[in-house]
């Protein structure tokens, strides 16, 4: 019998409905079967999402109440028996719930400022203090797998180089900055870089880290049994190699 992965409830999602993968349509629109009638289905995550977005497989999508061009809303694709977490939104909720609650020991005595604020030429996803000293921390969803590792990125990111070079800067000029990386999928053991999706930005990541860039993980995952979102490992291992 398989042991039951455990962790500390942070959320729960409210009325899910079991889905099935159809296709995807284009970057942010997913058809899904729901009884047997197919919908449209929102996706904020601009991954490719190649090994989730499989025609038939399970997933978890909830209602959106004032629908337009979609009616639903896809957080979640099974996974091991659980879910992976691939809503980017949902996994920041859940990561300032987290914070809220000091579920994550590294961040005692951190405070989110404020959201989605200016560092130069980019928009970085939080501004921190921690005993006075302002922290930026730019989080990065990591929902691709090899055997045991979360990967970050799944395919090639301008974004993300971007952002790294940017917090690299800062810190070069004596700031402090930190990247997260959310690892939205049950029983992985640590992170690492995506090298092959993206060779450059594999380089801008080690030069930020050499600069003094700190570099942080989590891991999350979905329980439909209750429905609801764990933190699994609030010190999630990070492997630059």
């Amino acid at each position: 019998m398989k042991e039951e992965i455990t962790g500390i409830k942070v959320c729960r999602i409210d009325k899910p409905q079991h889905c099935r993968i159809i296709e995807r349509l284009n970057t942010f629109v997913v058809k899904v079967e729901i009884n047997g009638r197919y919908y449209r289905a929102y996706l904020n995550n601009t991954g490719k999402l190649s090994e989730f977005l499989i025609h038939g497989r399970k997933a978890f999508c909830f209602k959106l109440p004032n629908r337009g061009k979609t009616d639903f809303r896809l957080f979640a694709i099974e996974e091991r028996e659980l879910g992976a977490l691939i809503d980017t939104h949902l996994q920041m909720a859940v990561f300032e719930k987290a914070v809220d609650r000091t579920l994550i020991p590294w961040l005692t005595g951190f405070q989110i400022l404020k959201r989605n604020v200016t560092l130069g030429a980019s928009r970085i996803d939080y501004l921190l203090n921690c005993h006075g000293e302002a922290v930026y921390l730019e989080v990065k969803s990591a929902v691709l797998r090899e055997r045991e590792y979360a990967l970050y990125p799944d395919c090639p990111s301008a974004r993300g180089r971007k952002h790294l070079k940017e917090l690299t800067r800062h810190v070069n000029q004596g700031g402090e900055a930190i990247v997260l990386f959310i690892a939205a999928l049950p029983e992985v053991k640590a992170f690492k870089p995506n090298k092959h999706a993206d060779s450059k930005l594999y380089e801008d990541l080690i030069t930020a880290y050499e600069a003094g860039v700190e570099f942080r993980a989590i891991s999350f995952f979905y329980n439909p049994k209750d429905a609801s979102v764990y933190l699994y490992n609030s010190d999630l291992e990070v492997n630059l190699t």
